[in-house]
């Protein structure tokens, strides 16, 4: 993945996947974490989680999950979402279908979520489809490049800072390769995110409020239509 935001016509092949949840109310920021959970960093970004205050949204590998039971459980006990994605951390485009929808059923036994997010950021049409049916497919509106060997711990963090906005779904690493990126972009990041007044929230608090929201702005138009019809009567 070589974009730190998806181009829109990627975002249009996949209607009704969430890219980015702006609050109408206050500026927010959704961080999520992919690939984990694994000792080496897991544990270290819970506990900068937990100094900070903040909840985030962990999208599991299955396979990590059943190695390391202890750390997905702990995700879950400090208050966090997760998600599935995948067992194997395979790549949709390079998947029968079929395939694809074994590897995530067999990671839903390890993860119990209604969130998946695509290994990658992306899968075949055919796949998104059917996993729309079980699950809301979650992926993002920032991608920080932690995990890449060509970004430095300053670019990461530039990227983040300069991409993020109010709704943006951020994505950080909890793998090996993303570890000296990652631990140096993301307190910063934090830091400065506060400063400029947001607040971090789990997906799964944003889908909820996204809907609110929604409902309270169809309320509010249709008793603006009445009031309108009322007035052409009259």
């Amino acid at each position: 993945m070589l974009i730190e935001q998806p181009p829109l016509v990627y975002r249009l092949l996949f209607p009704g996947g969430h890219w980015r949840l702006p609050s109408k109310n206050e500026k927010v920021i959704y961080l999520t974490f992919d690939d984990g959970p694994i000792p080496e960093l897991t544990p270290w970004v819970l506990d900068l989680l937990d100094k900070y205050d903040i909840k985030a949204t962990f999208f599991c590998v299955g396979d990590n999950v059943r190695k390391y039971p202890e750390i997905y459980q702990d995700i879950l006990d400090r208050g966090h979402n997760v998600g599935n994605h995948t067992f194997n951390h395979i790549q949709g485009i390079k998947s029968r279908t079929k395939n694809y929808m074994k590897n995530a059923e067999l990671a839903s036994e390890y993860i119990d979520s209604p969130l998946f997010r695509p290994p990658h950021g992306h899968m075949r049409l055919p796949q998104f489809f059917k996993l729309r049916k079980k699950y809301k497919i979650i992926l993002w509106d920032v991608v920080t490049r932690d995990y890449s060997n060509k970004q430095t711990p300053e670019e990461v963090l530039e990227n983040v800072k300069h991409y993020g906005r109010n709704g943006s779904i951020i994505v950080f690493h909890d793998s090996i390769k993303a570890e000296k990126n990652m631990k140096y972009a993301l307190p910063l990041a934090i830091e400065w995110f506060k400063e400029q007044g947001y607040v971090f929230k789990t997906i799964q608090e944003g889908l909820v409020e996204t809907a609110n929201e929604a409902i309270e702005t169809n309320l509010h138009n249709s008793e603006s239509d009445t009031r309108e019809l009322v007035r052409d009567y009259r």
